[in-house]
């Protein structure tokens, strides 16, 4: 599997290594070619050698970067596994409550990249991750001023989250059953799969404010930023321009109610309910490196 040196892939890893009889090959960018391959999406004659004897490719998305990098990247993946024999490729992409973000553009030309290979595919749609609305309480908590306000441009809605290690375990189920299927000779049961795997919660400004009132213990109210103060907050943060416009497209989405999970399979492919959310992002603000004298920000 790739990525295995980020959050989501270093979780994906760790559970199929918990899994009795199963070999998994980790690869970063910086592989050592012992305990890691090297797979560098940006160097594409790295990777048919690091996909070689793959049954099952689990491909985190290879972003963190302008569309036409990732798209280039990604390119490049579903080129090598196809040279190395890879027989299944499962791709984490993006929840369809992401669909109208800028972000979602890159996502969707892979899966159609990838469906267009030689080798079957599960295409796992993660929602957002619940480091988004902890991301904004955390930045409100660290701040200088003692307004007592939180402000974001999140406007009157709300944004679907799903903890990550919910979408590790459900990749790591998935990638587990696709293996054992192959191995047996019989039909592959999650190929030509979409699971959409939204999180249940959608979380708004008004919400991150009532959090945070009780992580800090002192009253917080919410008030709605604009998307022109918070390009101006976001072009002095040393984002990379990507970056600010994909925050834009993201807080715009909010704004208009596109952001929210209108159905998930994440409970299906899960051997429990998935996690709750707003524990996640107490746990956040309540962490030291959060806890300040401040509660203002404006965008995220």
């Amino acid at each position: 599997m790739t990525g295995t040196s980020g959050s989501l892939g270093g979780l994906i890893l760790q559970g199929l290594r918990g899994v009795a009889g199963r070999e998994v090959v980790a690869g970063t960018r910086t592989g050592d070619g012992g305990t890691a391959r090297r797979v560098d999406f940006d160097d594409p004659a790295s990777l048919p050698a690091a996909f070689r004897d793959v049954d099952v490719l689990v491909a985190v998305s290879a972003g963190y970067a302008e569309d036409d990098v990732v798209i280039a990247r990604h390119g490049a993946m579903a080129d090598a596994a196809a040279a190395a024999g890879v027989r299944h490729v499962i791709y984490t992409s993006l929840g369809s409550s992401g669909d109208s973000m800028t972000i979602a553009l890159p996502h969707r030309w892979t899966e159609s990249r990838l469906a267009a290979g030689p080798f079957s595919t599960t295409i796992l749609r993660n929602g957002l991750y619940s480091e988004v609305p902890v991301g904004l309480a955390a930045a409100a908590a660290a701040q200088t001023a003692t307004t007592g306000v939180f402000r974001a441009a999140l406007g009157d809605g709300s944004v679907s989250v799903v903890v990550k290690e919910d979408l590790a375990d459900a990749a790591v189920r998935v990638a587990d059953e696709a293996q054992r299927d192959l191995a047996a000779g019989g039909a592959n049961r999650h190929a030509g799969r979409v699971y959409e795997l939204e999180g249940d919660t959608a979380v708004g400004g008004a919400d991150i404010a009532r959090i945070l009132t009780g992580a800090l213990g002192r009253p917080v109210d919410y008030q709605p930023a604009s998307l022109a103060q918070t390009r101006a907050a976001l072009s002095g943060s040393g984002l990379e321009p990507y970056q600010i416009t994909h925050a834009l497209s993201l807080f715009a989405n909010v704004i208009a109610g596109r952001a929210q999970a209108h159905s998930s399979d994440l409970a299906t492919l899960l051997p429990r309910p998935p996690r709750l959310v707003e524990p996640a992002i107490t746990a956040a603000v309540t962490a030291g490196a959060y806890r300040s004298q401040s509660v203002t920000v404006t965008g995220g």
